[in-house]
């Protein structure tokens, strides 16, 4: 194979919905391409793409497969992205590393919740898109209404390159209004017939015709006054019109094709080839100092490692892309990240799961390599006298979660291997070992995301485990001020133990001013303060402990003694065990023994006075509440909505987004659960939603009795 320069190289994400035909469409690229003889089938479980053990079983893509294709002296890196949402971190990877989005639409139902999901990524990475309209052989396909509905969505953006002239199981014609050329094929697809455009068919066909034209000038001064001047314009001239607007993202052009029967496939990768912006034609890629890297090959040596795949017989294959310069077998890189030394062995280029050696790879291209030692998913490696890391893919935060253990404890240690492993593979799966919950918890995309996580640990690293609902992170706080004290005394023999601790605890919020005086009970205590001290907590909120001892009464030594008891009842809220947060700690007399008193005295005294305290002052739990987006049909937004009230949420408003409604609310962290199986079943799969943490709030009196009893009879169970 030879070596191919920049401004020869096209890197292209295919996305869609699950079900859209993506795999199918790799395999007759590949095929028309002559990277392969023969067009393997989902169901016959011999693709290129789904290679992997879990994609064969399920017969789904979970992970991104890169291969590529020489077409017309030209280089096409392809990356067939999953479809499921579930899986939704490889298309964002593929996005990131290629310059062009191809998003499938199928035939059968039109754009769906995965199409929406895809648009908005790729808008909000600035790529271009093609829409490519699959499956026009299915009864169910209605293509006017399919456009109908994108022009709704899209608008005027969406321009038709194609239209066929029969949808159904008669689907083998369409008319190309870009050539002006009608396109016909045998049952076996492959190479169209082309011919004039039928005399009842040229009224549509030139008003399409004309319509493609001026999208295409509006992109060029120049050719926009040609277009004013003359009304048309060249083959070559719509071209360049074309690919500016597709790096504006101001024409989404619309291309037909039946990828099971190879139908529309070559013309497919003729525009691909011809129009698609190169890489060097696309806004460069920023460093972590926010500086421009050129994706010149003549440049420093800089290369972008954004997947890793775990093969059998193999092992690690590292996936790259030549982020600038070019990298040859035997180059000596560092590890930016990690700051580790590697030495590149053979590199490839891909094609699923055959690998192709080559002896050079150039800034732009996109290829892998094997058995290197220290380089993980994200890494750069940079070539001497180069300092450029990157870090521009990010991962939306997980929705579904389950604390996971392993049937054997024996095999916990081996299952937490298999896990960090497989997060390599695929970052949005997050990995947890929670101190708090006492649990490990794997966060990921939905029930589906992680059902195969299961299913590779028990298939794969033969492991079986068991998943359970994690626990909440609770909160606990106070509501108003309470005051305790309490005398630790112990004797036996020799020296005893003594300390007497006097504290007043309080709410804490940000801004209020030092305390002046106390009143109890009639009773005035005024504070003297000597020491303060604001200490952040690591699970949010704050606890401010302030030294107000007069006279003598404690020493000054035994204050940090003082301090480790009250953050041990922190750590350990005196309600649920859970973590304690925004309380203020005024410690304003006590007593010790000059003898009998140390450090072990005043802690525990200082631990059984805030506890009592705290129980006194109106104690509360909080619960974590996220903000949680839905992008939901409007003919499903009455169940969704009625389903989300019964989980304590509070809707903050509805919007119309590309014609979906966009529904916003705050909802609680425990009723997020089993969400995601809810809303699929609530919508057949057509919706989809994101959370982010919000902030935590009270729970409800009812639900905190029923919180504070389960820990008192799991407490109880203990002992």
């Amino acid at each position: 194979m030879r070596v191919y320069q920049t401004d020869e190289i096209k890197n292209i994400a295919l996305l869609g919905s699950a079900g859209s035909g993506k795999t199918t469409l790799a395999e007759s690229m590949l095929y028309e391409a002559g990277v392969i003889k023969r067009r393997g089938t989902v169901e016959g479980k011999n693709t290129v793409s789904d290679y992997f053990p879990v994609e064969l079983e399920y017969g789904y893509s979970v992970f991104p497969t890169v291969f590529h294709v020489e077409w017309n002296n030209k280089k096409l890196n392809i990356i067939d992205c999953p479809g499921s949402d579930d899986f939704i971190g490889g298309a964002i990877t593929s996005l990131n590393v290629t310059d062009q989005a191809v998003i499938l639409i199928n035939g059968q139902f039109g754009p769906e919740v995965g199409t929406q999901n895809n648009f908005r990524y790729t808008e909000k990475l600035k790529k271009p898109v093609i829409f490519l309209i699959n499956q026009l052989d299915s009864d169910k396909c209605d293509y006017d209404n399919i456009i109908e509905q994108m022009k709704d969505i899209y608008g005027g953006k969406c321009v038709e390159i194609q239209y066929p002239l029969e949808t159904g199981p008669n689907f083998h014609s369409l008319i190309d209004v870009l050539i002006m050329k009608k396109l016909s094929w045998g049952p076996d697809g492959g190479e169209p017939k082309r011919e004039e455009i039928p005399a009842e068919e040229m009224d549509k066909a030139m008003e399409l015709h004309k319509a493609l034209v001026e999208a295409a000038a509006e992109n060029d001064d120049q050719l926009m006054e040609k277009f004013f001047d003359t009304e048309s314009l060249t083959e070559d001239e719509m071209r360049e019109g074309i690919r500016k607007g597709l790096v504006t993202r101001s024409i989404f052009p619309v291309f037909c094709v039946d990828a099971h029967k190879d139908m529309g496939v070559q013309r497919l990768m003729e525009f691909l080839g011809n129009v698609v912006p190169f890489v060097s034609e696309m806004p460069k890629v920023r460093n972590t100092r926010g500086e421009e890297v050129t994706p010149d090959s003549n440049g420093p040596e800089s290369l972008y490692f954004f997947k890793s795949g775990i093969e059998p017989h193999i092992g690690e294959v590292s996936y790259f892309k030549v982020m600038s310069g070019s990298v040859k077998p035997g180059d000596d890189l560092f590890n930016a990240d990690r700051g580790s030394k590697e030495r590149m062995g053979q590199i490839y280029v891909c094609a699923g799961a055959n690998r192709i050696p080559v002896d050079q790879l150039n800034a732009g291209d996109i290829g892998c390599t094997v058995k290197l030692k220290d380089v993980k998913t994200g890494n750069t490696l940079d070539g001497k006298g180069t300092e450029e890391r990157f870090d521009f893919i990010k991962y939306p935060n997980p929705k579904y979660s389950r604390a996971v253990k392993a049937n054997n404890p024996q095999d916990t240690e081996k299952m937490m291997a298999a896990l960090l492993k497989m997060r390599q593979e695929d970052p949005t799966w997050v990995v947890e070992q929670s101190k708090e919950l006492r649990q490990t918890i794997v966060h990921g995309q939905g029930e589906f995301h992680l059902r195969t996580l299961k299913w590779r640990l028990e298939n794969n690293e033969k492991i079986p485990v068991t998943f359970e609902e994690p626990k909440i992170p609770y909160r606990e706080t106070i509501t108003k001020k309470a005051k305790a004290e309490y005398r630790h005394k112990k004797q036996s023999g020799g020296a005893g133990q003594f300390g007497e601790v006097h504290l007043i605890v309080e709410p804490y919020a940000e801004g209020m001013p030092d305390p002046v005086s106390y009143n109890f009970g009639g009773q005035e205590f005024k504070m003297n303060i000597k020491q303060k001290e604001e200490r952040d907590l690591p699970w949010g909120g704050k606890l401010v402990f302030i030294n107000s001892v007069v006279g003598g009464a404690i020493d000054l030594r035994f204050m940090p003694a003082i301090l480790k008891g009250v953050m041990d009842c922190m750590e350990h809220g005196p309600l649920t065990g859970s973590y304690a947060r925004d309380v203020r700690v005024v410690v304003y007399d006590g007593k010790m023994h000059p003898v009998d008193s140390n450090e072990l005295s005043f802690t525990l005294a200082a631990r059984h006075a805030f506890s009592m305290a705290f129980k006194e002052a109106g104690p509360k739990i909080l619960e974590p509440i996220y903000d949680l987006e839905v992008y939901v049909p409007s003919d499903y937004m009455g169940d969704v909505m009625s389903d989300l009230q019964g989980r304590r949420a509070i809707i903050m408003g509805m919007d119309a987004e590309a014609g979906y409604q966009k529904l916003s609310a705050k909802i609680p962290l425990k009723e997020l659960s089993n969400y995601s199986v809810a809303l699929s079943s609530l919508t057949g799969g057509r919706a989809s939603f994101t959370t982010k943490f919000a902030s935590y709030e009270l729970v409800p009196n009812d639900i905190q009795q029923k919180l504070i009893a389960a820990h008192e009879a799991e407490a109880a169970a203990e002992e």
